[in-house]
């Protein structure tokens, strides 16, 4: 039972691993209201790290949902709130740490 959920967590990383990727692709314009539209340009190392990322939030919501109590609600909004402060940080660098790089 635990490797289909941990098979259902890649497949469902690997999926939305794909968006990035085709935009790649079909060279789909995003719009940056500092310089206009600009195409999305992401290296091998970039889907690693997405991949981990998005990955092991994946894991820590199942081991949440499966073995928090009354407060199962919380703990996945700090779960979320954490995921998406690392991604920023990681993107655009909002509190200017050496994660974000140059």
């Amino acid at each position: 039972m635990q490797s289909k959920r941990i098979i259902f967590i890649a497949l469902v990383v690997g999926a939305l691993l794909l968006v990035p990727y085709f935009m790649m692709q079909f060279n789909i314009q995003l719009y940056d209201p500092g310089s206009g539209y600009e195409s999305l340009n992401w290296n091998l190392f970039d889907f690693v790290v997405m991949g981990i990322l998005l990955f092991g939030t994946g894991l820590v919501l199942d081991f949440v949902i499966r073995k928090t109590g009354k407060h199962k609600a919380l703990a996945i909004v700090a779960v979320v709130l954490a995921f998406f402060l690392i991604w920023a940080e990681l993107a655009v660098g909002i509190f200017g740490s050496p994660l974000a790089g140059s």
